[in-house]
């Protein structure tokens, strides 16, 4: 077992052999080389001009709630903790809010609802923070953050400059952005602005939403009773990571052409599918994994979610390399069942 140390540089504590199992939700024992914590873009700024850690690998840690970690981490992770939310513009139509890349997601969904910023209230109780948000495009109940995001600041690790990204710089896909491929681990997010809605366009066509509503006794929707019925569908479906390790839906819904679905169709009569605009069809990943049996199977602490299949779990002391063997063998029963091929949604370290 290493020692653990404090090494003071200027007025930032750099820690060495930090543990990470408090800042992932999966709860993962694993360590970085080095760790720090950045309160302001001088911080990141200050880090990254240490000659110490020239050359070494870098993280950027925000809320540890859609990575796993299968090692631990030989280079220097920055907790990215830049916080502040406020309205730096408006229009007509719209209210332009942004918000440091360190703020807890659901927490800037509340603020928003509450000063009635229409457009994210779908997105409620989502896990992680504001940086994360874009990078991942994330997305829930038929809405994703591409459909309100403005811009983004953020700051290159080579160059040391602050760069501006459109909603069109991002490249946004499903659960996908720039940041996760061609930048991939080149930018520190800074600050998220959205542009959010004075009049509302309300999204109840999730039939879960509609009958939780209706359930709710709510006649006429408002963006907070939505919020609110995500809330508690969320809740009924999806482990507490305070309570089971988890990082959330661990797989993407797999994207396959018209033709493979209606093979599907045949053999598997109630086959989960949606229609996409580009004539593809998305399948249901829960009900693929489900159907091949793994719905509530576990390995010792690794295992499969007893209500939602798409989620993996860390009953106590899963080694991520034990999660991330499990979801190995989750992809190949798919692709022999089904010849589907399945995305992990999860960033693996």
């Amino acid at each position: 077992m290493l020692n653990f140390e404090i090494i003071i540089y200027l007025v930032m504590k750099i820690f060495e052999n930090k543990s990470l199992k408090q800042l992932n939700t999966f709860g993962i024992d694993a360590s970085a080389r080095f760790y720090t914590e950045c309160e302001s873009l001088e911080d990141i700024k200050e880090v990254l001009s240490n000659t110490r850690f020239a050359g070494t690998a870098k993280m950027i840690l925000g809320g540890g709630s859609n990575l796993l970690f299968t090692k631990n981490f030989d280079g220097l992770v920055l907790k990215n903790n830049l916080k502040g939310i406020e309205l730096v513009d408006e229009d007509n139509d719209f209210y332009y809010v942004r918000s440091g890349a360190g703020e807890v997601w659901h927490e800037f969904v509340m603020y928003c609802l509450k000063n009635n910023y229409a457009g994210l209230e779908n997105l409620s109780l989502i896990p992680g923070n504001v940086g994360a948000s874009p990078m991942q495009n994330i997305g829930a109940y038929g809405v994703e953050i591409k459909d309100s995001f403005h811009e983004l600041h953020a700051f290159h690790i080579n160059d040391k400059a602050l760069h501006i990204f459109t909603n069109t710089d991002c490249k946004f896909g499903y659960r996908e952005s720039v940041f996760k491929r061609e930048l991939k681990d080149q930018f520190i997010i800074t600050t998220v602005t959205y542009k959010l809605r004075k009049k509302p366009i309300l999204n109840t066509s999730y039939g879960a939403i509609e009958k939780e509503l209706a359930d709710m006794g709510v006649q006429e929707p408002t963006i907070q009773s939505i919020s609110q019925a995500v809330c508690n569908i969320r809740s009924s479906k999806l482990p507490d990571p305070k309570v089971i390790g988890n990082a959330g839906s661990f797989f993407k819904n797999p994207e396959v052409l018209r033709s493979k679905y209606e093979e599907l169709k045949k053999e598997f009569p109630t086959i989960v599918g949606y229609d996409l605009e580009n004539g593809n069809v998305k399948l249901a990943a829960g009900w693929l994994i489900e159907q091949c049996g793994w719905k509530g199977k576990s390995y010792g602490d690794a295992g499969v979610h007893k209500l939602q299949a798409l989620v993996l779990v860390n009953y106590g002391n899963a080694k991520g390399s034990e999660i991330f063997d499990l979801s190995t063998k989750i992809l190949e029963s798919i692709k022999d069942k089904f010849g589907v091929d399945l995305e992990r949604e999860v960033n693996i370290v």
